[in-house]
């Protein structure tokens, strides 16, 4: 389930040309060497917990169709990480569960959970109201792991305090955690498990579908930029702060070559099934047109393993929104895969 170490490997800086045709019985090896690009761009990952601890915390009169309750559970042995866990009232059949992870906002888990900030970014309210279980989860830095004193988002400070990790790879690692958790619940299937997030919930989404193949479903707006074209790889460019990937900032620094860029992170998905959202007019990347290659490229390997229908590229021109219309298109994403 976990990626190996980086400081176990010896990095390659050859990137893998997806581009050319590779034949399906090669497919198992060059996925691998993807990886280890990939987890070595993350940095070390952080030890799962012997034991995840699992606790319902507090639970809430339900005001719709689902119960909200707070629980937590440990990312790691030390650290116990708290959420925000909505569960369908009335039927007693499994339900498919999806993670929903939160943008760039201070509230954190609490946004999506629909008690502050963007109520159109109030994913687990919505999708639990639809019958999916859902969970919303700080990453790292935000919401109340964002520390006494500090700001939100101190990436910097994430990255001296840790200087093997990366703060992607540390909620990548916590977000697995996560998904884990619906494995300890009765009411979930766990094999109809979705992500979904906008902003920096989908490049935090993204990295999840890739490299958990526990997820089933995933639904991405607006979370990156290739690392080739983005004018400040690494860093999330609402927050010149927040250094997300320490490793592609200092590629970038360079001028060098990435190993890996986001259509081979999308390959790694694969065959899961990925609906990619993009705003082509005032989003919040820099270059959102470059989505398009790498949805592109990584479809070969899609079609490659029979799965074409299963990745798909929506476009909009509705800025850093999150509309109506465009959760519409994540509705029926999930409707259909989970």
């Amino acid at each position: 389930m976990y990626p190996a170490s980086a400081h176990d490997m010896e990095f390659n800086h050859t990137m893998t040309d997806l581009s050319k045709s590779i034949k399906l019985s090669a497919w198992p090896g060059v996925k691998e060497e993807i990886v280890k690009q990939v987890t070595d761009l993350l940095g070390d990952l952080p030890k799962p917990p012997k034991d995840r601890q699992f606790k319902i915390l507090e639970e809430y009169e339900s005001k719709g169709k689902a119960a909200r309750r707070r629980i937590g559970f440990y990312a790691a042995d030390d650290e116990l990480v708290t959420g925000w866990l909505f569960v369908p009232e009335g039927s007693k059949e499994e339900v498919p569960g999806i993670l929903c992870c939160h943008g760039y906002t201070p509230y954190g888990k609490d946004e999506p959970a629909g008690l502050e900030g963007d109520m159109h970014l109030a994913l687990a309210q919505h999708y639990a109201e639809r019958g999916y279980a859902t969970l919303a989860v700080d990453m790292p830095t935000a919401g109340e792991r964002a520390g006494a004193k500090r700001k939100p988002y101190d990436g910097e400070q994430f990255h001296r305090d840790n200087p093997k990790l990366s703060l992607a790879g540390k909620a990548l690692s916590d977000h697995m955690q996560a998904v884990a958790v619906f494995g300890d619940l009765k009411r979930v299937d766990p094999a109809r498990i979705g992500v979904i997030g906008h902003g920096l919930g989908a490049f935090n989404a993204l990295l999840l579908a890739g490299l958990d193949s526990r997820v089933q479903a995933c639904v991405a707006s607006c979370g990156f930029t290739r690392f080739a074209t983005d004018k400040t790889p690494g860093v999330w460019p609402e927050d010149e702060g927040l250094v997300l990937l320490p490793k592609a900032v200092e590629i970038g620094a360079a001028g060098g070559d990435f190993p890996v860029d986001w259509e081979h992170i999308l390959s790694l998905a694969a065959p899961t099934a990925v609906q990619i959202i993009t705003s082509l007019s005032n989003a919040i990347q820099a270059n959102p047109k470059s989505c398009q290659k790498a949805v592109a490229t990584a479809g070969k390997i899609y079609k490659m393993l029979g799965a074409e229908s299963a990745l798909d590229h929506y476009t909009n021109y509705d800025g850093r929104d999150l509309t109506e219309t465009t959760l519409e298109v994540a509705d029926e994403w999930f409707e259909r895969w989970l």
